[in-house]
């Protein structure tokens, strides 16, 4: 069998995020679609080993501001399909703030249909077949509909195949929150990402009954008997969990604690969205990188915590990528030295 080639293939929604003042692209595949492309551009002006499958609508103008952000990020379109029928899809973002004015948090209204609700398996998996991605990120959300559900569950079999290390970042929402897709989309993965809220969901639906009340939040030890039974049940072979200010966590198979950090200190928070997204992309840009895991998740904690400071799901200003591109080349002469 061909071995996978260094490349990363990500499926699902491409939208646009509507907050109270502006426009913005989003979507979590999108969003760490883009990160990847920053920080694993070539120096050289070469494009980044990175493609995105998803499905934007005909001539619209969320369409054309998504193709604007690929073309900004160096990531090439023809992965991304047109739909002639249904619009692009948008979620209103509405956000909650404190007394004093500081960010609460946010919440997403994700309108539906969708033209990424659409995705269709023939040229999804012609871009699989032809790249041969050493990664294949999906999630649950764009598995919402029947036609891009049964797309992602075909693309995911057949990364299995190509030998690809099949990336679930699970980012449940309303509507995809059932236990039925969490166990279809968890029986595809190898490496599977969850916040501390949705393990405890995990825990409710797939554990023993002494699970329930475990606290993610807590000492990652306590968590270990009850994530080995998880992970045998869905073949898992690495659990990340994030866990908000309390840091992060990885896992081992057999459910051992294989890295954790605290939380990092934000100097000016300005919102969350993406934060997760941003985890993802630089622990795989690191893990494309050759960084040992340890490393790979303090860089992924601190890339997440920086983009806190930023608003909306990817900065504006492409300066924000340089020290992070150096960050990981400093990492890997290290590492090669060592």
């Amino acid at each position: 069998m061909q071995q996978p080639s260094s490349a990363v293939l990500l499926v699902g929604e491409a939208l646009v995020d509507e907050f109270h003042e502006r426009q913005i692209a989003g979507g979590a595949p999108f969003n760490v679609a883009r990160s990847l492309g920053a920080l694993l551009a070539d120096e050289g002006g070469g494009s980044a080993p990175v493609c995105l499958v998803s499905r934007i609508g005909h001539g619209d103008a969320g369409g054309a501001l998504i193709r604007a952000s690929l073309q900004r990020f160096g990531l090439a379109t023809k992965a991304v399909q047109i739909d002639p029928t249904h619009a692009t899809g948008h979620v209103t973002v509405s956000e909650q703030f404190a007394a004093d004015g500081s960010p609460a948090g946010h919440s997403f209204h994700i309108h539906t249909p969708a033209a990424w609700d659409f995705i269709a398996a023939e040229p999804a998996l012609a871009a699989l077949e032809a790249l041969r991605p050493r990664f294949f990120y999906f999630g649950t959300l764009a598995q919402r509909g029947a036609v891009s559900g049964a797309s992602i569950q075909a693309l995911a079999e057949r990364a299995r195949g190509l030998g690809c290390t099949r990336y679930l970042d699970l980012n449940l929402r309303a509507g995809t929150d059932t236990p039925e897709l969490a166990a279809a989309s968890l029986a595809q993965a190898d490496w599977l990402k969850v916040n501390d809220e949705e393990l405890g969901l995990l825990f409710r639906w797939f554990g023993q009954a002494g699970d329930a009340p475990l606290n993610p939040l807590g000492d990652p030890h306590a968590l270990s008997p009850a994530l080995a039974a998880l992970m045998q049940r869905f073949g898992l072979q690495r659990l990340i969990l994030t866990r908000g200010s309390a840091g992060y966590a990885a896992f081992a198979a057999d459910g051992a604690l294989l890295a954790q950090g605290s939380g990092l200190a934000i100097a000016q928070l300005v919102d969350t969205v993406g934060a997760g997204d941003a985890f993802s992309a630089m622990l795989l840009a690191s893990q494309m990188r050759g960084h040992a895991l340890p490393a790979s998740l303090q860089m992924a904690n601190g890339y997440a915590a920086a983009l806190c400071g930023e608003r909306g799901p990817m900065p504006e200003d492409d300066a924000f990528f340089l020290p992070w591109r150096q960050a990981l080349q400093q990492q890997t002469l290290t590492e090669s030295a060592s």
